[in-house]
């Protein structure tokens, strides 16, 4: 059975100015129609309760890539779900479409209906989590999954379920991450055969390689030599900086990325990037590449000899490293864990993703919260995460050894069934069928073989030394009031910072830390240090 087509077009959410959003209360989810005990009513034939025919809302993520003749709200994987969980229960299963570019906006409109908002929405914006939280908009379904979503508290298990706990409540579902390794970088091992160096294994090895690059020149690429990758995005600038800072407890530290400045050792990270950039041995132009495509281009015309990256970003078929090895006859690359920090034994630290994924909402207008846990519960079920992101055995993969293992030149018609699988399989983010290490296995799996033995020594090293986020059991005020602000104002102490003459570097250092706390930092740094006390 396909899903219900009649949706309702949210002609009066989508025409509310963002603005006009945000001045209203959240409190218009906590009207009398709707709460945790009027959720149970209209219960399912499956439960024994009314055999009325029910409608379950889910929120679900519009990328504009639905294959003919799918469309986001009608495809291989809603309809499986229509026919596995709701047909058996007496639910339509009805999909609100969110384009995922204009999520947050999008969201908040939902969030600010009483008649529009789905039964599930979910964001990967903890501060968004905690406001609509704070102002009463959420359902409390901690009672609810004890009662009907027994698989999916346990798929989920106690650390992963605490991110989504405030104040001994749990507002939300965390979805639960297969893998945890973030980060991994890489070196032109042709680069340094040619010059006879061996592979770097501390930041001042690594020093004196770059140096060696810029001087001789290995790749023979003249003025397009970029000894070190460098972008204004995450990948690049925060394995630099856990490099050189000193975590807030044992291994763990503050979850926000522009808290970063609030840690001893990020001015020396600061002055360390500042260095490089004076000496041209980095990517001179850094500042203009926030999403990485100039990193990338160049990484494939073969003109950069190291460069930190996401774990993963490199290895997908007709990707960088592929373009790589085609472009630049005879490179090769070796994934490495270089950069040391002082401040840990020299530990080569980096970060490492929280358990949880995305935050998984109930509203506390829906009259179909336990439908909704319900529904969770299913997927976490028998196969069904399983089917949901790897489609059907035999066609789509092959199981070797208990792990789905993609298939070879799957047919496109049998490719396209999974399209949107990673936004089915809301309570996943990434393939979860076991342990990390299975998981790693089944994810690496799924890339081309020819790239599959350097990806797994990338997620080893990204496994290496990492600091996770403190998970607080409540909400830190100041990162839902300042974040957005104190987030742009990091990525100007960086731009600043690494360009300011070297005679200049402190006086221009101290100005942006001084802006970075009258911005909110300082009331950041302290509600961060009074939360750590009465851990």
């Amino acid at each position: 059975m396909t899903v219900n087509a009649n949706q309702k077009v949210l002609k009066k959410a989508l025409g509310i100015g963002l603005s006009a959003v945000m001045g209203m209360s959240l409190l218009a989810g906590c009207s009398s129609n709707g709460n945790a005990d009027t959720a149970s009513n209209g219960g399912t034939a499956a439960d024994g309760g009314s055999k009325e025919r029910v409608t379950l809302k889910v929120e679900i993520f519009d990328r504009g890539n639905s294959p003919e003749p799918y469309t986001i709200t009608n495809n291989y994987l809603s309809n499986m779900v229509q026919e596995r969980f709701g047909d058996p229960n007496n639910i339509d299963v009805e999909y609100v479409p969110v384009q995922r570019s204009e999520e947050v906006t999008k969201l908040n409109v939902l969030m600010a209906s009483n008649t529009d908002v789905p039964d599930i929405v979910f964001t990967y914006d903890s501060s968004l989590f905690y406001r609509y939280a704070q102002q009463g908009g959420l359902t409390d379904v901690g009672a609810l999954i004890d009662e009907h979503g027994p698989t999916l508290k346990k798929f989920l298990g106690e650390d992963t379920l605490a991110f989504g706990q405030l104040e001994g409540q749990q507002m939300a579902i965390p979805g639960k991450r297969a893998i945890t390794g973030r980060y991994s970088s890489y070196i032109r091992q042709d680069w340094l055969d040619k010059l006879g160096l061996p592979v770097p294994t501390t930041t001042d090895e690594l020093y004196t390689t770059l140096k060696a690059f810029k001087e001789k020149d290995p790749g023979g690429v003249g003025s397009k030599n970029i000894p070190m990758g460098m972008a204004l995005a995450p990948a690049q600038f925060e394995t630099l900086i856990y490099s050189f800072i000193k975590p807030i407890k044992g291994d763990l530290t503050y979850g926000q990325r522009y808290e970063l400045p609030l840690h001893d050792g990020f001015k020396d990270a600061m002055q360390f990037l500042n260095k490089l950039y004076n000496e041209g041995l980095i990517s001179q132009d850094f500042s203009l590449d926030e999403d990485k495509t100039q990193l990338a281009k160049d990484v494939q015309n073969g003109n950069i000899g190291y460069w930190s990256e996401d774990v993963d970003n490199i290895f997908y078929a007709d990707g960088t490293l592929d373009n790589l090895y085609k472009n630049v006859e005879g490179s090769k690359l070796t994934a490495v864990d270089v950069l040391t920090n002082a401040n840990e034994g020299n530990k080569h630290i980096k970060s490492r993703y929280a358990s949880n994924g995305m935050y998984i909402m109930i509203p506390k207008s829906s009259k179909r919260a336990v439908e909704a846990i319900k529904y969770l519960d299913w997927m976490a079920s028998d196969n069904n995460l399983i089917d949901i992101y790897s489609g059907v055995e035999g066609e789509n993969y092959d199981l070797v050894d208990g792990i789905p293992v993609v298939k070879a030149d799957v047919p496109q018609e049998f490719a396209d069934r999974l399209f949107n699988a990673g936004d089915m399989a809301i309570i996943s983010n990434g393939k979860n069928i076991g342990d990390q290490a299975t998981n790693e296995k089944a994810w690496i799996s799924g890339f081309p073989e020819r790239n599959q033995e350097m990806l797994k020594q990338s997620i080893d090293i990204a496994n290496t030394d990492t600091v996770g986020p403190i998970v607080f059991g409540k909400p830190i005020e100041a990162e839902s009031k300042y974040g957005t602000t104190l987030n742009d104002k990091l990525a100007v102490i960086i731009v600043k910072t690494a360009m300011a003459k070297p005679e200049q570097f402190d006086a221009v250092y101290e100005q942006e830390m001084k802006d970075f706390m009258s911005l909110g930092g300082t009331q950041l740094k302290e509600e961060l240090e009074a939360a750590l006390k009465e851990l």
